[in-house]
Protein backbone atom coordinates (compact mmCIF):
# COMPACT_ATOMS: atom_id res chain seq x y z
CA UNK A 1 0.00 0.00 0.00
CA UNK A 2 1.44 3.10 -0.79
CA UNK A 3 2.58 5.58 1.77
CA UNK A 4 2.90 9.55 2.06
CA UNK A 5 6.20 10.85 3.69
CA UNK A 6 5.10 14.38 4.80
CA UNK A 7 8.30 15.38 5.58
CA UNK A 8 8.34 19.08 7.76
CA UNK A 9 11.76 21.14 8.13
CA UNK A 10 10.99 23.36 11.21
CA UNK A 11 12.78 26.42 11.49
CA UNK A 12 9.69 29.19 13.09
CA UNK A 13 6.93 29.43 14.88
CA UNK A 14 5.61 27.29 17.43
CA UNK A 15 2.11 27.40 17.66
CA UNK A 16 1.89 27.61 13.56
CA UNK A 17 3.91 24.18 13.78
CA UNK A 18 1.66 22.53 16.38
CA UNK A 19 -1.74 23.62 14.17
CA UNK A 20 0.62 22.09 10.79
CA UNK A 21 1.10 18.82 12.67
CA UNK A 22 -2.38 18.61 14.02
CA UNK A 23 -3.92 18.51 10.86
CA UNK A 24 -1.61 15.63 9.85
CA UNK A 25 -2.72 13.88 12.52
CA UNK A 26 -6.56 14.31 11.39
CA UNK A 27 -5.97 13.06 8.26
CA UNK A 28 -8.66 10.54 6.97
CA UNK A 29 -6.33 8.68 4.86
CA UNK A 30 -3.77 6.33 7.54
CA UNK A 31 -0.96 5.94 4.87
CA UNK A 32 1.60 8.51 6.11
CA UNK A 33 4.35 8.99 8.29
CA UNK A 34 5.42 12.23 9.58
CA UNK A 35 8.92 13.14 10.06
CA UNK A 36 9.63 16.44 11.92
CA UNK A 37 13.27 17.91 11.02
CA UNK A 38 13.71 20.60 13.80
CA UNK A 39 16.31 23.18 13.08
CA UNK A 40 15.67 25.12 16.02
CA UNK A 41 16.67 25.44 19.41
CA UNK A 42 13.66 25.72 21.27
CA UNK A 43 12.53 23.19 23.94
CA UNK A 44 8.76 23.39 23.50
CA UNK A 45 9.37 21.78 20.42
CA UNK A 46 10.67 18.37 21.86
CA UNK A 47 8.40 19.05 24.43
CA UNK A 48 4.85 18.91 21.85
CA UNK A 49 6.17 15.98 20.47
CA UNK A 50 6.48 13.84 23.78
CA UNK A 51 2.80 13.95 24.16
CA UNK A 52 2.26 12.60 21.12
CA UNK A 53 1.33 9.19 20.72
CA UNK A 54 1.40 8.07 17.07
CA UNK A 55 4.15 5.44 15.51
CA UNK A 56 3.75 7.31 12.35
CA UNK A 57 4.91 10.83 13.79
CA UNK A 58 8.82 10.85 13.71
CA UNK A 59 10.52 13.72 15.19
CA UNK A 60 14.16 14.28 15.07
CA UNK A 61 16.40 17.31 15.90
CA UNK A 62 19.56 18.69 14.31
CA UNK A 63 22.93 18.41 16.31
CA UNK A 64 23.58 21.61 14.62
CA UNK A 65 22.02 24.62 12.95
CA UNK A 66 21.79 23.52 8.89
CA UNK A 67 19.57 26.57 8.17
CA UNK A 68 17.05 26.71 5.84
CA UNK A 69 18.37 24.91 2.63
CA UNK A 70 20.52 22.77 4.70
CA UNK A 71 17.13 21.73 6.44
CA UNK A 72 15.27 20.91 3.32
CA UNK A 73 17.82 18.81 1.81
CA UNK A 74 17.86 16.28 5.02
CA UNK A 75 14.64 16.04 4.70
CA UNK A 76 14.96 14.73 1.03
CA UNK A 77 17.81 12.28 2.35
CA UNK A 78 15.11 11.08 4.77
CA UNK A 79 12.79 10.32 2.69
CA UNK A 80 11.87 6.16 2.23
CA UNK A 81 8.03 5.90 1.10
CA UNK A 82 6.72 5.95 -2.59
CA UNK A 83 5.59 9.39 -1.95
CA UNK A 84 6.62 12.48 -0.26
CA UNK A 85 5.63 15.92 0.14
CA UNK A 86 8.00 18.86 1.80
CA UNK A 87 4.65 20.74 3.69
CA UNK A 88 5.65 24.07 5.31
CA UNK A 89 5.68 23.91 9.05
CA UNK A 90 2.99 27.22 8.76
CA UNK A 91 0.86 24.69 6.41
CA UNK A 92 -2.08 23.25 6.62
CA UNK A 93 -3.42 19.62 5.10
CA UNK A 94 -7.12 19.56 4.91
CA UNK A 95 -8.53 15.85 6.12
CA UNK A 96 -8.74 14.82 2.41
CA UNK A 97 -4.78 15.54 1.28
CA UNK A 98 -3.46 12.17 1.66
CA UNK A 99 -6.56 10.15 0.31
CA UNK A 100 -6.26 12.92 -2.65
CA UNK A 101 -2.66 12.35 -3.77
CA UNK A 102 -2.98 8.57 -3.25
CA UNK A 103 -5.89 8.62 -5.64
CA UNK A 104 -4.18 10.48 -8.34
CA UNK A 105 -0.55 8.26 -7.82
CA UNK A 106 -3.05 5.18 -8.22
CA UNK A 107 -4.16 6.70 -11.41
CA UNK A 108 -1.17 8.32 -12.99
CA UNK A 109 1.66 6.10 -11.37
CA UNK A 110 4.07 7.56 -13.84
CA UNK A 111 3.76 11.05 -12.40
CA UNK A 112 6.67 12.91 -10.99
CA UNK A 113 5.20 16.11 -9.43
CA UNK A 114 1.24 15.94 -7.73
CA UNK A 115 -0.29 19.29 -7.82
CA UNK A 116 -3.54 19.29 -5.29
CA UNK A 117 -5.83 21.92 -4.83
CA UNK A 118 -4.61 24.71 -2.70
CA UNK A 119 -7.01 27.78 -1.05
CA UNK A 120 -4.15 30.60 0.48
CA UNK A 121 -4.76 31.39 3.98
CA UNK A 122 -2.97 34.42 5.96
CA UNK A 123 -0.78 34.71 9.29
CA UNK A 124 -4.23 34.24 10.99
CA UNK A 125 -6.00 31.34 9.06
CA UNK A 126 -8.54 33.12 7.12
CA UNK A 127 -8.93 32.97 3.37
CA UNK A 128 -7.44 35.99 1.33
CA UNK A 129 -6.70 36.44 -2.14
CA UNK A 130 -3.65 38.10 -2.52
CA UNK A 131 -1.91 40.17 -6.42
CA UNK A 132 0.30 37.62 -6.69
CA UNK A 133 -2.42 34.30 -6.44
CA UNK A 134 -4.88 35.68 -8.33
CA UNK A 135 -2.14 35.88 -11.03
CA UNK A 136 -1.46 32.43 -10.64
CA UNK A 137 -4.81 31.54 -10.78
CA UNK A 138 -6.40 33.78 -13.54
CA UNK A 139 -3.15 33.75 -16.17
CA UNK A 140 -0.97 30.94 -15.51
CA UNK A 141 -2.47 27.96 -14.49
CA UNK A 142 -3.33 26.04 -17.12
CA UNK A 143 -7.84 26.03 -17.57
CA UNK A 144 -9.25 23.01 -16.64
CA UNK A 145 -12.24 20.81 -14.69
CA UNK A 146 -10.70 18.21 -12.46
CA UNK A 147 -7.49 17.05 -13.38
CA UNK A 148 -4.71 17.90 -16.07
CA UNK A 149 -1.15 16.62 -16.98
CA UNK A 150 1.99 18.24 -18.80
CA UNK A 151 4.75 17.29 -19.42
CA UNK A 152 7.96 18.46 -21.31
CA UNK A 153 8.46 21.55 -23.07
CA UNK A 154 5.17 22.14 -22.58
CA UNK A 155 5.21 22.00 -18.52
CA UNK A 156 8.43 23.75 -18.67
CA UNK A 157 6.87 26.83 -20.90
CA UNK A 158 3.88 27.22 -18.46
CA UNK A 159 5.77 27.28 -15.54
CA UNK A 160 8.64 29.78 -16.79
CA UNK A 161 5.36 31.73 -17.79
CA UNK A 162 4.37 32.35 -14.23
CA UNK A 163 5.36 29.81 -11.46
CA UNK A 164 1.47 28.84 -10.94
CA UNK A 165 2.46 25.29 -8.32
CA UNK A 166 2.35 25.67 -4.40
CA UNK A 167 5.68 23.81 -3.86
CA UNK A 168 4.79 22.97 0.13
CA UNK A 169 1.37 20.96 -1.23
CA UNK A 170 3.10 19.44 -4.17
CA UNK A 171 3.39 15.55 -3.90
CA UNK A 172 6.38 13.83 -5.22
CA UNK A 173 6.93 10.34 -6.38
CA UNK A 174 9.70 9.81 -4.48
CA UNK A 175 12.04 7.58 -6.71
CA UNK A 176 11.53 11.05 -9.23
CA UNK A 177 13.75 13.05 -6.19
CA UNK A 178 16.57 11.00 -6.16
CA UNK A 179 20.16 12.85 -5.83
CA UNK A 180 18.83 16.19 -6.15
CA UNK A 181 18.92 19.00 -4.03
CA UNK A 182 18.05 22.51 -3.08
CA UNK A 183 20.73 24.44 -4.26
CA UNK A 184 22.24 26.56 -1.10
CA UNK A 185 23.54 29.68 -3.36
CA UNK A 186 19.03 30.18 -3.75
CA UNK A 187 16.97 31.76 -1.33
CA UNK A 188 13.46 31.93 -2.47
CA UNK A 189 14.07 30.60 -6.13
CA UNK A 190 15.07 27.31 -4.54
CA UNK A 191 11.41 25.36 -5.81
CA UNK A 192 11.59 26.44 -9.50
CA UNK A 193 15.21 25.66 -9.86
CA UNK A 194 14.02 21.93 -8.58
CA UNK A 195 11.21 21.51 -10.92
CA UNK A 196 12.64 23.01 -13.94
CA UNK A 197 15.34 19.72 -13.26
CA UNK A 198 12.42 17.21 -13.18
CA UNK A 199 10.72 18.71 -16.07
CA UNK A 200 13.86 18.47 -18.14
CA UNK A 201 14.68 14.74 -17.10
CA UNK A 202 11.14 14.10 -18.00
CA UNK A 203 9.00 14.19 -15.31
CA UNK A 204 5.74 14.34 -15.76
CA UNK A 205 2.89 17.29 -14.03
CA UNK A 206 -0.75 15.74 -12.76
CA UNK A 207 -2.85 18.71 -11.45
CA UNK A 208 -5.67 17.83 -9.38
CA UNK A 209 -8.54 20.74 -8.71
CA UNK A 210 -9.81 18.93 -5.63
CA UNK A 211 -9.23 21.35 -2.45
CA UNK A 212 -6.80 19.59 0.53
CA UNK A 213 -4.08 22.31 1.13
CA UNK A 214 -4.30 25.31 2.96
CA UNK A 215 -1.06 27.39 1.92
CA UNK A 216 -0.37 30.18 4.57
CA UNK A 217 0.98 33.40 2.72
CA UNK A 218 2.22 36.22 4.89
CA UNK A 219 4.45 38.90 5.25
CA UNK A 220 7.27 37.43 7.52
CA UNK A 221 8.16 34.74 5.16
CA UNK A 222 11.72 34.67 3.33
CA UNK A 223 9.59 35.54 -0.33
CA UNK A 224 8.00 38.52 0.80
CA UNK A 225 11.34 40.17 3.05
CA UNK A 226 13.30 39.22 0.09
CA UNK A 227 10.64 40.51 -2.64
CA UNK A 228 10.98 44.35 -0.64
CA UNK A 229 14.55 44.36 -0.44
CA UNK A 230 15.33 43.59 -4.06
CA UNK A 231 17.85 40.63 -3.56
CA UNK A 232 14.69 37.85 -4.51
CA UNK A 233 14.86 39.75 -7.80
CA UNK A 234 18.43 39.47 -8.26
CA UNK A 235 18.83 36.11 -7.57
CA UNK A 236 15.85 35.29 -10.02
CA UNK A 237 17.58 37.24 -12.91
CA UNK A 238 20.78 35.33 -12.98
CA UNK A 239 18.63 31.93 -12.38
CA UNK A 240 16.67 32.72 -15.21
CA UNK A 241 19.64 33.69 -17.60
CA UNK A 242 21.10 30.19 -16.63
CA UNK A 243 18.08 28.17 -17.07
CA UNK A 244 17.51 29.98 -20.64
CA UNK A 245 21.24 28.61 -21.21
CA UNK A 246 20.47 24.96 -20.27
CA UNK A 247 17.20 24.96 -21.71
CA UNK A 248 18.78 26.24 -25.27
CA UNK A 249 21.40 23.39 -24.77
CA UNK A 250 18.74 21.10 -23.90
CA UNK A 251 17.24 22.15 -27.57
CA UNK A 252 13.94 23.45 -25.99
CA UNK A 253 14.56 26.93 -27.36
CA UNK A 254 10.77 28.46 -26.87
CA UNK A 255 10.96 27.59 -23.05
CA UNK A 256 14.70 29.01 -23.46
CA UNK A 257 13.18 32.13 -24.64
CA UNK A 258 10.06 32.33 -22.22
CA UNK A 259 13.20 32.35 -19.56
CA UNK A 260 14.85 35.06 -20.92
CA UNK A 261 11.88 37.38 -20.95
CA UNK A 262 10.52 35.55 -17.71
CA UNK A 263 7.37 38.29 -17.70
CA UNK A 264 6.02 37.18 -14.62
CA UNK A 265 8.72 37.90 -12.45
CA UNK A 266 9.49 41.54 -14.10
CA UNK A 267 5.49 42.19 -13.18
CA UNK A 268 6.05 41.63 -9.74
CA UNK A 269 9.06 43.23 -9.33
CA UNK A 270 6.85 46.82 -10.98
CA UNK A 271 4.52 46.11 -8.07
CA UNK A 272 7.51 46.52 -5.47
CA UNK A 273 8.68 49.02 -7.24
CA UNK A 274 6.63 51.49 -5.84
CA UNK A 275 6.79 50.35 -2.14
CA UNK A 276 10.50 50.83 -2.49
CA UNK A 277 10.85 53.94 -3.85
CA UNK A 278 8.57 55.36 -0.90
CA UNK A 279 11.04 53.84 1.33
CA UNK A 280 14.35 54.61 -0.40
CA UNK A 281 17.33 52.72 0.17
CA UNK A 282 19.33 49.98 -1.57
CA UNK A 283 15.91 48.34 -3.14
CA UNK A 284 15.61 50.03 -5.92
CA UNK A 285 18.32 49.57 -8.42
CA UNK A 286 17.78 46.14 -8.44
CA UNK A 287 14.16 46.19 -8.63
CA UNK A 288 14.90 48.25 -11.42
CA UNK A 289 17.10 46.33 -13.56
CA UNK A 290 14.99 43.34 -12.99
CA UNK A 291 11.82 45.08 -14.45
CA UNK A 292 13.57 46.59 -17.21
CA UNK A 293 17.06 45.23 -17.91
CA UNK A 294 18.43 42.22 -20.05
CA UNK A 295 17.92 39.71 -17.42
CA UNK A 296 20.84 38.71 -15.41
CA UNK A 297 20.88 40.40 -11.73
Amino acid sequence: MTTVDIMMPFYGDVGLMQASVRSVLAQDDPCWRLTVVDDSTDPAVPEFFATIDDERVRYLRNPQNLGLTGNFNRCLELVEHELAVVIGCDDLMLPNYVSVVRSVHHDHPDAGIIQPGVRVIDGAGNETKTLVDEAKRRLYAPKFDRRTSLVGEDLAVSLLRGDWLYFPSICWRSEALKGLRFRPELRVIQDLALLIELVRRGERLVADSTLCFEYRRHEASESSATAFDGSRFTEAGNFFADVADQLAAHGWHRAARVARLHLSSRIFALTKLPQALRAGGEAVRPLVRHAFGPGRG
